[in-house]
């Protein structure tokens, strides 16, 4: 009952950020500065003015940006991390040593360089050159989760497997990689997640507003001498969605997967 209790406790101090930040989107201007933690009144406008900010475009270049790094990091990081699992060849550790040096490169070191080569390439403000970025930053991350997911799958259950007939690729797909389900999961949430909040590089490579990813769009609101607080803030709570949503869709997979596979 006591764990219980914390548990919520810890949860609640969590939680008070998101409460406040939607509480604000919904405050009237006037109404800012007051002290009270509820507003007196509520001003749902506040959401439906923010779509005329052009709001709509940024979210969908974030959700395309943030989906097809993802997908392309889980494309080359599945088989990649599968077979430095399975297969001991010569520059192995060695290979796994540089995916991992690639981890301590920040991105806003890069930016000059990665600005440099976008615009020779004529990809500034295209969100194919965010995919691609967001993707070499998180590949290195989800070949060493993949990698040790893999690794710790018992060979007997894929040995067992080919045994029954199955090709490798055939293996791979019908016994290890629902096994590696949390791992790839876990891969999918964090390279989702960092993709869909990197500012920096997004910043850097796209120049109208149509094309600017959903954080870039936020600090719109930011001006040199006032905020729209109210947009702001509206614009935040709906950058929250998505990942809710994602997070409500895969986590049961998370838990179905410690488990398929398994049974012969």
């Amino acid at each position: 009952m006591i764990i219980a209790a914390a548990a919520y406790v810890v949860a609640l101090i969590f939680l008070l950020p998101y409460v406040e930040m939607a509480l604000t989107a919904l405050r009237p201007p006037r109404e800012l500065l007051d002290a009270g933690y509820l507003p007196r009144h509520y001003a749902w406008s506040n959401f439906s003015s923010l779509w005329s900010t052009g709001i709509g475009s940024n979210l969908r270049v974030s959700l395309t940006v943030a989906g097809g790094a993802t997908a392309l990091v889980l494309l080359v990081a599945t088989p990649a991390a599968y077979y430095t699992a399975r297969r001991r060849f010569r520059g192995r550790t060695a290979f796994l040593l540089l995916v991992l040096v690639t981890q301590m490169f920040q991105p806003t070191a890069l930016v000059v360089g990665i600005f440099g080569q976008f615009n020779q390439l004529g990809m500034i403000d295209d969100p194919t050159a965010l995919i691609l970025v967001n993707a070499g930053f998180n590949m290195a991350f989800a070949i060493w989760i993949l990698n040790a997911y893999f690794g710790a799958i018992p060979r007997e259950l894929e040995e067992a497997a080919l045994v029954d007939g199955c090709t490798r690729l055939g293996a791979m797909f019908r016994v290890i990689i629902p096994l590696a389900l949390p791992g790839i999961v876990t891969a999918l949430i964090f390279t989702f997640i960092a993709a869909w909040n990197e500012f920096i590089v997004a910043l850097t490579l796209t120049s109208t507003p149509a094309n600017e990813p959903l954080t870039v769009g936020l600090n719109n609101f930011i001006g040199a001498y006032s905020v729209d607080w109210q947009h702001l803030f509206a614009g935040s709570v709906i950058a929250t969605i998505p990942v809710i949503v994602l997070f409500a869709l895969i986590e049961r997979k998370v838990v179905s997967g410690l488990t398929a596979g398994s049974v012969k």
